[in-house]
């Protein structure tokens, strides 16, 4: 081989390098690792808005990706050892659908990204640095602003102005949960309002939880969404109709099963916002340099066949800031 011959064949070589380091990243399958504190169901919601916001950006599982899931089914102690199941795997990232979840996660990796969903207060979880800078290996979006936690107790009041004792049902061993019950508690010292918190920290109180709420007989009752409240929704929604008990949740999955009203963001289309965590993760990008992402748009959900059934009339103040009036 010649001078002019070996030189050409060496720029070929340094010119389809490139392509063929492409070629092979291309043909990587990713390992992704889900972890929650709820339970798997077919066309489990979140799981749907996952698959779908990945998707959206070239992400398909069973091709270009393998998603490892792990469910703690209500019990937030199983969550440490699920997240350490997931480290041991050697995922390439892991994705949490709650606080408890994200929390665990981060105790049990320092190195693998995490890009975590429906985290009431990254910063004071200890989650993130901040919500511009998070500065460590988690990043994601949060779903509470302090001013939607009172807005809670502000419309139940508009649609029930007598109510002066209110239950809030919730998980107490939920970080997230606590710091909405204390903003709801703050809220409700302004307005002269007592309330009564009914813990529901596994589906197995649940029993119990409605049986203190029917002795108790508050005027309304404010639903915190986690892992124990959502999944049993249906039952939820099913004590307050039977004891007459205008209710007001935090996601409209609850007005949908028969609530009377929901205010909140829209969890699903938040949910497709993690799958573009995962695509910039996956495409190189540092969750410490990824900020925080807070939610912009709410939506006001009323369920008038609810209200007429509790002998309620919803006042048409209300009903005119609503976003949609279920007749």
């Amino acid at each position: 081989m010649d001078r002019r011959t070996f030189l050409g064949a060496v720029a070929c070589g340094i010119l389809a390098a490139p392509h063929a380091a492409e070629a092979q990243q291309a043909k990587k399958v990713w390992r992704i690792g889900f972890l929650s504190s709820g339970w798997p169901a077919p066309g489990q919601p979140t799981v749907a808005a996952i698959r779908e916001g990945l998707r959206e950006r070239g992400w398909v599982e069973g091709q270009n990706i393998i998603i490892e899931y792990r469910w703690a089914e209500g019990s937030v102690e199983r969550l440490s050892a699920l997240a350490a199941e997931l480290v041991a795997l050697k995922v390439d990232l892991i994705v949490t659908s709650s606080t408890p979840a994200a929390l665990a996660a981060k105790r049990a990796t320092t190195q693998i990204p995490i890009v975590f969903g429906m985290v009431s207060d990254p910063v004071s979880s200890g989650l993130v640095a901040s919500l511009a800078r998070p500065g460590g290996n988690a990043t994601g979006w949060s779903n509470i602003l302090p001013e939607m936690i009172g807005k809670l107790l502000g419309l139940i009041r508009e649609a029930v102005p007598r109510a002066s004792r209110i239950a809030v049902l919730g998980d107490p061993t939920n970080p997230g949960k606590v710091l909405e019950l204390k903003a709801i508690r703050e809220q409700a010292r302004t307005l002269g309002v007592t309330i009564q918190s009914v813990d529901v920290p596994t589906p197995g109180t649940l029993d119990a939880a409605f049986s203190a709420m029917a002795s108790a007989r508050p005027d309304a009752l404010i639903t915190l969404v986690d892992g124990v409240t959502l999944p049993h929704r249906g039952r939820v929604v099913e004590f307050a109709a039977k004891h007459r008990i205008p209710a007001i949740y935090q996601v409209r999955e609850f007005t949908d099963a028969g609530g009377l009203m929901s205010y909140g963001l829209n969890r699903l289309s938040m949910d497709r916002r993690s799958g573009l965590y995962v695509d910039k993760i996956l495409r190189g990008a540092k969750p410490a340099d990824l900020p925080v992402e807070q939610p912009t748009t709410f939506e006001f959900v009323i369920n008038l066949k609810t209200a007429k059934a509790l002998g309620l009339t919803i006042p048409p103040s209300l009903l005119g800031r609503a976003d949609q009036v279920i007749e």
